[in-house]
């Protein structure tokens, strides 16, 4: 059998769904919380803890909508205690300041280079 040339192979990118938005996305872009039956609710940064998993977008508007509207407490098959709804919202708070920082850097990078040319 011959092989191809000159085409390269296109690796396969694993997609998954928000819960929130219901966008799809590459597996990387989308943060994955694991409810994991000896430790309970699991931030997953890895994407190999065994459980339950479900993914949601890095935007705070997704993260309120999970927590807020229900979805993961659905998506994970399980009610939520308060102590994991509190460490779900300083997480998504964490990204808010972490996406904030990232617009203002690359706003001012972008200014600066204007001013340059």
């Amino acid at each position: 059998m011959a092989k191809r040339k000159g085409t390269p192979k296109q690796k396969h990118i694993p997609l998954r769904t928000c819960i929130a938005c219901r966008e799809t996305k590459p597996k990387r872009e989308l943060t994955r919380v694991v409810l994991v039956p000896e430790q309970g609710l699991v931030i997953d940064a890895t994407g190999k803890v065994n459980g339950r998993g479900a993914y949601v977008c890095s935007r705070r508007v997704c993260w309120d909508q999970a927590i807020k509207r229900g979805a993961l407490a659905r998506a994970l098959r399980a009610r939520l205690a308060q102590e994991d709804i509190a460490m779900l919202e300083a997480y998504a708070n964490s990204i808010e300041e972490y996406e904030v920082e990232a617009e203002l850097g690359s706003s001012t990078k972008a200014s600066d280079e204007q001013s340059t040319t």
